[in-house]
C-alpha cells in the first residue's frame, strides 16, 4: 500500500473520530463508545492494508505460476500483458477455454491448427490443447490420451471447484480405456512398456494452499495401481518429466517453488528411493528432459529473456555434473523438442545469427531494425528470402559422456520440428520449411507472419537417414 493510498483511508475516517487541535479547548472524557469507533476506524486502517498485501502477494504467485505453465508447454507471452497471462492461464487448467487470448495463444503454439469459426468455441479450443500442445510429447506407436474435467458448485467458496477428472486413452482414434480420479488437474502423461504415468496437481482456491504434485500408474487396461503425492519439501511443486530408466524404476523431473530442480527416483510400486534438489534461480523454468546415458539432460527456459538453449546435465542421483548453453561464435540456438533413441540423445533445434539487440529473445531483430530503417514498403519475396536465409533447422546429437550437443544433421531455410517416434519404432524429425513471410506492424501478436511446409526425416537406431518426405502439410509462421 502506497502513502496515497494510506491517506486516502484516513481522509475517509469521520472528522469526529479525530483527535482534536492542541489549540482547542480541553474536551471532556469521550465515552467508551467513542474509543470504540476509534479503534474501529483504525482496524479498518490495518485490515486494508493487511489484504493489500496479501493480494499483491497471492498475484505475484499466481503470475510466477502462469510463467512456468507458458514455459513448460512452449507457448508464448509476446503481445500479453501481465493479466492476459494469468487470464490465459487460468483458462487452460481449468479447462474452460473461453477467453478470446486463449486463441490466440493456441495459435501461435500450433501455427497449423485450423479453426471452423473466425471466434473459436471451447470445444474446438479444448480439443487444439489436448490434441496438439498437452498430449505432444505423450505419443508413443499412436498412443495419445485427453482428459475431461467436471465442476461442482461449492456453497462455502461460493463458484465451482473441480470434482472429478477423467483420463482417457486412445491408439490413434480407438479409445483403450478411461480412469477417473477425484479433483486432480492432469499436466502431462507418458507411456511406458510398465504402462501410464500420468501427473498433475491438487484443485487449489487460494495462495494460502499449498499446490502439490500427484502422480499415478495405470496399467493397459485402465486400472489405476496406485496414486500418490509428491513430498520433497516444496510448498508448491509440478511434474515436468517422468522418465522411465529401463530397469523397473523411473525418474521424476520436478520444480519446487518455483526455484529448484528436483530429480527424485521411484520404485514400479511408487516408492521413492531417492531424491536430490538443485536451485536453478528464480526466472528459470523447466521445459524438457530426456535420459542421457545413466543420467539426464535437462532444458531450462528463462522468463526473462525466453532463452530455451540452456541446458543442465544430471547424474543418476540428481547431481548436477555439468551445466552450458548451447551456442555459436556468430550463432543463437532454439531448442524445441528432445528424444532418446538407439541409446543416444537428440535435440531437434533452429539456429539463427545472433542479433544487434543485446542477445534478446527477438529471432529477427536484425531484419526487423533492416525493415524500420527505411524499408517498410518491404515486398513479400524480399521479406521471405531474408526470413529464409535467418534460419536453420539443426538436429543435435549429444555425447552421453560430455552431454555438450553436437550438430548431427541441418536443413536451411527451415526450423526443427518435433521428435517423435512411428509404428516401426523409428525416429522421426520434422522440419519446418519456410516458404512465405509478409510484414505485419499493426497485428499485437507477431511483426512477421507466413508459412511454412514441413518435411519429415526418418533414421534408423544407429542414425542413419533412412528418407525424407514432404508429408504435403503446411504450418503458420509468426515472429
Amino acid at each position: 500500500m502506497n502513502r496515497d493510498q494510506v491517506a486516502d483511508i484516513l481522509g475517509r475516517i469521520d472528522e469526529q473520530y479525530i483527535t482534536e487541535s492542541l489549540d482547542s479547548e480541553p474536551k471532556k472524557q469521550r465515552p467508551r463508545a467513542y474509543l470504540w469507533r476509534v479503534a474501529a476506524a483504525c482496524l479498518a486502517l490495518f485490515l486494508v492494508a493487511g489484504v493489500s498485501v496479501t493480494a499483491v502477494v497471492a498475484e505475484a504467485k499466481e503470475y510466477e505460476a502462469a510463467v512456468a505453465f507458458f514455459a513448460e508447454y512452449g507457448l508464448s507471452t509476446d503481445g500479453l500483458t501481465r493479466g492476459e497471462i494469468k487470464a490465459v492461464y487460468r483458462d487452460i487448467t481449468t479447462q474452460r477455454f473461453t477467453n478470446e487470448k486463449t486463441a490466440q495463444v493456441l495459435r501461435q503454439a500450433v501455427p497449423g491448427w485450423e479453426i471452423e469459426q473466425e471466434v473459436p468455441t471451447p470445444e474446438e479450443m479444448a480439443n487444439c490443447w489436448n490434441t496438439n500442445v498437452w498430449n505432444r510429447a505423450s505419443a508413443k506407436a499412436g498412443i495419445r490420451y485427453e482428459w475431461a474435467n467436471t465442476y461442482e458448485m461449492d456453497e462455502d467458496l461460493g463458484f465451482e471447484v473441480l470434482a472429478k477428472s477423467t483420463l482417457s486413452c486412445y491408439r490413434d482414434e480407438d479409445l483403450l480405456w478411461t480412469a477417473d480420479f477425484d479433483k486432480v488437474f492432469w499436466t502431462g502423461c507418458v507411456h511406458t512398456d510398465d504402462g501410464t504415468f500420468a501427473w498433475g496437481n491438487n484443485d487449489t482456491h487460494s495462495s494460502a494452499q499449498t499446490m502439490y504434485a500427484i502422480l499415478a500408474r495405470i496399467d493397459d487396461n485402465g486400472k489405476v495401481l496406485w496414486q500418490i503425492r509428491l513430498d520433497h519439501g516444496f510448498k508448491d511443486e509440478w511434474i515436468t518429466a517422468v522418465l522411465d530408466n529401463g530397469d523397473g524404476t523411473f525418474a521424476v523431473v520436478s520444480n519446487g517453488d518455483y526455484t529448484n530442480l528436483c530429480l527424485s527416483q521411484y520404485d514400479l510400486n511408487g516408492n521413492k528411493l531417492s531424491s536430490r534438489n538443485t536451485e536453478i534461480g528464480k526466472t528459470a523454468a523447466l521445459w524438457k528432459a530426456a535420459r542421457l546415458g545413466d543420467g539426464y539432460l535437462v532444458q531450462l527456459y528463462s522468463s526473462v529473456d525466453h532463452h530455451t538453449a540452456r541446458l543442465m546435465k544430471l547424474d543418476h542421483d540428481g547431481n548436477a555434473q555439468d551445466e552450458f548453453t548451447y551456442e555459436g561464435a556468430d550463432r543463437e540456438y532454439a531448442i524445441t523438442d528432445m528424444i532418446e533413441y538407439g541409446g543416444r540423445l537428440y535435440l531437434s533445434a533452429y539456429a539463427f545469427p545472433k542479433q544487434n539487440d543485446g542477445g534478446g529473445r527477438h529471432e529477427l531483430a536484425n531484419i526487423l531494425q533492416y525493415v524500420f530503417d527505411g524499408h517498410m514498403d518491404i515486398s513479400n519475396e524480399k521479406l521471405t528470402s531474408m526470413v529464409q536465409d535467418n534460419y536453420t533447422a539443426v538436429l543435435l546429437l549429444c555425447d552421453p559422456e560430455g552431454g555438450t550437443p553436437q550438430t548431427f544433421y541441418s536443413v536451411k531455410g527451415s526450423l526443427g520440428g518435433s521428435l517423435d517416434l512411428n509404428a516401426a519404432g523409428q525416429m522421426t524429425w520434422e522440419v519446418e520449411a519456410v516458404q512465405s513471410a509478409f510484414f505485419s506492424p499493426l497485428t499485437s501478436a507477431f511483426s512477421v507472419g507466413g508459412s511454412c511446409e514441413v518435411f519429415r526425416y526418418t533414421f534408423d537406431p544407429a542414425g542413419n537417414l533412412l528418407k525424407q518426405e514432404d508429408t504435403g502439410e503446411t504450418t503458420g509462421y509468426a515472429r
